[in-house]
């Protein structure tokens, strides 16, 4: 009877992929990726070292893999938002509340974007990071440029237009946005920001 319930206690804990690496971004993105250490990652996971070096593989594997879902998911979520069949700047303001909604959701205070707000950091001394990094950006690109060139087809913009350099403005002011939520600038009005830049990137382009 003790022998078996030795062997019970020495059973590895079950644990939930996405769960664990959903706990464990949430490390890196208050401390970043140096800051983040194993013991942290361990306890926000409640998963010890050798459990998670068997599951995930060492700390840079478990930072990129966390942040793979997240880019997935919020990817996702950004699209929908993007492709609402709406108005261009319906649309687009729509997209921005989406992100910011992330970007301001953590308890302890708004941490922007977990990727642009460390893996920027990240990317000056690890190729694949900066991959991973200009992987994301390059998504982003493409989804809003793609949303621009719908709107040039269908005359909301002029056809003179270019889709790929409105798409990369565009994702600059998604970019902008994690960084000065991070910030938290006291005089920054975020809403009336988004609003504001969509409206004079469209009447420019009209």
């Amino acid at each position: 009877m003790a022998q078996n319930s030795k062997n019970k206690r020495g059973r590895p804990r079950a644990y939930n992929k996405e769960v664990a690496l959903k706990s464990a971004l949430e490390v890196f993105w208050k401390y970043g990726f140096t800051g983040a250490s194993l013991d942290k990652i361990s306890a926000a996971t409640q998963m010890n070292r050798p459990s998670l070096f068997a599951a995930f593989g060492d700390k840079k594997s478990i930072y990129r893999k966390s942040m793979e879902q997240f880019n997935r998911d919020f990817f996702n979520d950004l699209e929908t938002a993007l492709f609402n069949d709406l108005s261009l700047e319906e649309d687009l303001v729509n997209f921005y509340l989406s992100a910011l909604s992330v970007y301001q959701s953590k308890k302890t205070g708004p941490l922007g974007c977990p990727v642009i707000c460390t893996a920027t950091t990240e990317a000056a001394v690890d190729s694949d990071i900066q991959i991973d990094l200009a992987n994301a950006l390059d998504q982003i690109d493409l989804a809003l440029m793609s949303r621009f060139k719908q709107a040039i087809e269908s005359g909301q913009l002029s056809s003179l237009s270019d889709p790929e350099e409105l798409g990369q403005l565009a994702a600059a002011l998604l970019h902008s946005l994690a960084i000065r939520t991070r910030a938290k600038q006291p005089i920054f009005e975020v809403e009336r920001f988004i609003k504001s830049s969509v409206a004079k990137i469209i009447e420019n382009s009209r």
